[in-house]
Order: structure tokens, then C-alpha cells, then sequence
């Protein structure tokens, strides 16, 4: 018996962690002081990619990539609908129309057959941009991805805000880490208290692009530089020029300190997310249950663990009876009232919305103990049986 609640998903903060931030909150700065530069690096080094900008959350990061790409009113974006809204609204926010593309029975990503044909049915060069969705944990085909963008003309903004430390192996062979934008132009992440790395509020942006990246820290900022080389003038040392107009997207130092602090586990951290998730998968196997799906050249970075299950709702209810407060991952962006408005029906994306009907996010996170798990699989083997 468990006697307290077992979210789906929560933050693990250690002593090292805590230590970590009050040193920042000591330190001379509490904002755009040196620990942002060497988290930016970390986590640069991390994903195996040259740049990484670090932002006040995911969201942002998805606006800043928007703007970055010159996106503007009439472009036209596609996305998944299986995700949070962001994904979708960060390119909103600079007027882009959104075309939402249905997603894999399997791997409940977007479904690349079915953007082909979305792509097919109109000219090289209609979309600016495609926002596939790293659900989960489990990784886009990056290669084929890049294949399609090279061959009708879009940027790929990769949102991986749940898949830090995921990989999967190109046909070369080759293991490519999420981030480390190989095929992808820009991607995001997220550092919100039930991702891999969290960071109270967070997100970051990585690209091989050195003219993406300045665009992107340079929005962060108001648009605002004090880059001699770039000032139209030069007044003194004290002087700045808004060239730009940008956001306060700004990360602070005591969270740059809680994220290095964080980073320094992630492998251990995947590793553990694995081992529940290969615990489930047993206890699961033979039931009516539908455990995630895995390919052999991916390494599935679970930040969720969604199963699949008739009578949902009644097991949702019956696991918050016994402390187990399981969520439900996501009700269909395209069915929002807002998305609505735009002409966006049931019906239009069938495979996310059947989904919708019967996924269950169990809890997962690294912290999660031995008994807490066994007491989620036997209320779960309670209601199934």
C-alpha cells in the first residue's frame, strides 16, 4: 500500500542540485553573468551540436526559432497534432498558418508518409517549415526528414523537448543524438520540472547554424547587441543598440547552475527511465495493454510511458483512487477551440484522435522507487484483470 501520490512525472532535486544554486544565488550575478555561457557549452557538448542558446522555456524557444527562420503572416507550417500547443503556437505568434499532419499508429509521431502527401499536393516551397514532434521520448527520422525538406523546400524546427539523450542510427550507420542537428536546422527543448533536465522554467535552442544561432540570441535579447562589429556606431563601453525587435527570453544565472548541475546525471538518468520502462513492458506483456513501440535503432528517451487502454477514463479514475495520478498525453491540438476557428474538425487527423481515446501517461521519472512502481503495475493488473 501507498500511502502518498505518485505523479506521472516529477522533478528529482539532489543536495549537489541545491548547492549548485546557492552558490549562484551568492555569486555576483543572478542574470547574464558567466554560468548561462557554460551551460550554453554543456549542453552544446551534450547533444553533440555546435550552438546552443538557452531561453526562459520551451515555448520560447519554438517563437525564437520562428523568427529566426523570417517566419511571417500567410507562411504556412506543418505540425503533429499529438503534442502540447506549443508547438504549434510559437509559429502562431508570427502568423503562420498552421496544417496539422495526422500521426503513426506505432510510434504515435508524426507520420512522414502522410506529410509526403501533404507536401505532394501543393508546390516546392508552400510550407516554410515542419515542426515534427520528438513524443515522449521516441525520435523523428531525422534522415528522412531532411530528405523531404531537401526535396520540397522547408526548414526542419525539431521539437525535442522531450527527448534529451535520445538517439536513433541513420542508414550510415551512424548513432546521431537528438540535438545534434545533423538533419534537423534548429531544435528545442525544454527544461520544465517533469523533463529530463528541469530547471523550474527553461528551454534551449541548438543548430550547426552559426547565422541561426545569432538570430536567435540576438531575439532573446530584445534584439538588442553590444557586438563591436556589429554597432552602426561607437559611443564607449557602456553603449548598446537595439537593432532588432526581440523579447525578454532571457535564462538566469541560479537556473544555468541547477541545469550543469542536472546535466552531470543525464546518462544515468536515461538509463534509469529505460529500466522502468523495460519493468512495465514485462509486467504488461500478454494483457489487453499496449505498451510503447521501439525500433531497433532508436534509443526511446521515455519521458513518457503512455499506454494504451480501453475504458481509459475508468482507469484514470481508479489510479487517482489509489494515489496514482496518471495523465492523459494529448488531447489533439487541431480539436482546440482556437484551432478550430480555422476550419479544423473531428475527423481531419483520425489516428491522433483515436489515440486521444485510449493513451494513459504511468508514472515516469528517474526517481521513481522500486515499491512505488510495483504498486502502479498491480493497480493497473487490478483493473485490467
Amino acid at each position: 500500500m501507498i500511502d502518498h501520490i505518485i505523479s506521472y512525472g516529477r522533478q528529482y532535486i539532489t543536495d549537489e542540485d541545491i548547492q549548485a544554486v546557492v552558490e549562484a544565488l551568492k555569486s555576483d550575478y543572478l542574470t547574464q553573468g558567466p554560468k548561462i555561457n557554460k551551460f550554453e557549452s554543456v549542453f552544446a557538448q551534450f547533444c553533440n551540436s555546435k550552438y546552443a542558446c538557452v531561453v526562459s522555456n520551451g515555448t520560447a524557444a519554438l517563437h525564437l526559432c520562428a523568427m529566426a527562420l523570417g517566419i511571417k503572416p500567410g507562411d504556412k507550417i506543418i505540425t503533429t497534432p499529438n503534442t502540447f500547443v506549443a508547438s504549434a503556437n510559437g509559429f502562431r505568434y508570427q502568423g503562420a498558418e498552421i496544417t496539422f499532419c495526422d500521426i503513426h499508429p506505432q510510434t504515435f509521431l508524426m507520420d512522414l508518409d502522410k506529410l509526403e502527401t501533404i507536401l505532394k499536393a501543393s508546390p516546392k516551397g508552400t510550407y516554410k517549415a515542419v515542426v515534427p514532434v520528438d513524443f515522449a521520448g521516441y525520435p523523428i527520422d531525422g534522415e528522412r526528414m531532411r530528405q523531404l525538406a531537401d526535396q520540397y523546400g522547408f526548414a526542419i524546427v525539431e521539437d525535442a523537448c522531450h527527448a534529451p539523450g535520445a538517439t536513433f542510427t541513420d542508414s550510415k550507420g551512424i548513432v546521431n543524438r537528438v540535438g545534434n542537428s545533423s538533419y534537423a536546422d534548429l531544435t528545442v527543448f525544454s527544461f520544465h520540472p517533469v523533463k529530463h533536465i528541469a530547471t523550474g522554467e527553461g528551454g534551449a535552442v541548438t543548430t550547426n547554424n552559426r547565422e541561426l544561432y545569432e538570430k536567435v540570441c540576438l531575439y532573446r535579447t530584445h534584439g538588442i547587441t553590444r557586438d563591436s562589429e556589429k554597432l552602426t556606431r561607437h559611443d564607449g563601453g557602456w553603449y548598446y543598440e537595439m537593432q532588432e525587435l526581440g523579447y525578454n527570453y532571457r535564462f538566469t544565472e541560479f537556473q544555468a547552475a541547477l541545469g550543469i548541475s542536472q546535466l552531470g546525471r543525464m546518462d544515468w538518468s536515461i538509463f534509469r527511465r529505460g529500466e522502468i520502462a523495460k519493468k512495465y513492458d514485462k509486467a504488461f506483456e500478454g494483457t489487453v495493454i499496449k505498451t510503447p513501440f521501439r525500433a531497433d535503432n532508436v534509443l526511446h528517451a521515455f519521458h513518457l510511458y503512455i499506454i494504451l487502454v480501453d475504458n481509459r477514463k475508468a482507469l484514470y479514475d481508479f489510479l487517482r483512487e489509489n494515489n496514482i495520478f496518471a495523465q492523459v498525453l494529448y488531447a489533439p491540438a487541431h480539436l482546440m477551440p482556437y484551432y478550430k476557428q480555422f476550419g479544423w474538425k473531428e475527423g481531419d487527423c483520425p489516428v491522433a484522435e483515436e489515440y486521444y481515446t485510449k493513451c494513459l501517461a504511468l508514472p515516469m521519472f528517474p526517481s521513481l522507487t522500486n515499491e512505488e512502481q510495483d504498486w502502479v503495475i498491480e493497480k493497473v493488473l487490478e483493473f485490467v484483470r
